[in-house]
């Protein structure tokens, strides 16, 4: 993580903004090279695909340039960058998030140990498992579970009642946990090799 005043590639980080903010490209490819991994690893997180998250780190990338005279320096350059990234994403999917509401039961139980077994698996199968939830289970979990916001910002954020967030939520745990049990079933007679 970048704070405030540290080393970008040879330049500092109050330097590199100031000519960004110039529209120098010598400084946005170097903020593009020092921000766009960690940034495209949010983007896989949000998304179906690689296709479709570098569709959404370059659309992201364009709005950091576009808008970097906006930029306070009131948080830090990776925050600012990843708000954005995040705002991206979600608009990405705006229109294909179908919000189902007909979970009640908040207080779902975690079967035969699940939420043990998923630290179990590697960064790629996980991914693939957030990447197989349906669009607005994947957004919700993503934004409540990994990146820390409240049911209520998340339903200020997507225009949603704060109800269907905890629900599409719990309904991502649920189908979750329903992944790793059918990866934790035993194929010909032995468990998957963890």
């Amino acid at each position: 993580m970048l704070s405030s005043g540290l080393p970008v590639y040879g330049m500092e980080e109050k330097e590199l903004i100031a000519n960004c903010k110039k529209g120098e490209l010598k400084a946005q490819r170097l903020l593009y090279e020092r921000f766009s991994s960690a940034m495209y690893v949010i983007c896989l997180r949000f998304t179906k695909d690689e296709d479709e998250a570098k569709d959404v780190l370059q659309e992201s990338f364009i709005k950091v340039f576009k808008n970097i005279e906006r930029f306070r320096e009131e948080s830090s350059l990776y925050y600012w960058i990843k708000r954005i990234v995040i705002n991206t994403a979600i608009n990405h999917q705006r229109s294909q998030l179908f919000l189902h509401t007909d979970i009640t039961d908040l207080s779902l139980e975690h079967p035969n140990g699940v939420e043990e077994a998923i630290y179990q698996y590697d960064y790629q199968e996980l991914l693939k498992l957030l990447q197989a939830l349906p669009d607005g289970c994947r957004i919700i979990f993503n934004l409540y579970a990994i990146e820390g916001y409240k049911h209520r910002e998340i339903a200020e954020k997507l225009g949603i009642n704060e109800g269907t967030s905890k629900s599409q939520y719990n309904r991502a745990r649920m189908l979750l946990q329903e992944m790793v049990l059918q990866l934790e079933k035993p194929l010909y007679g032995e468990t998957r090799g963890l």
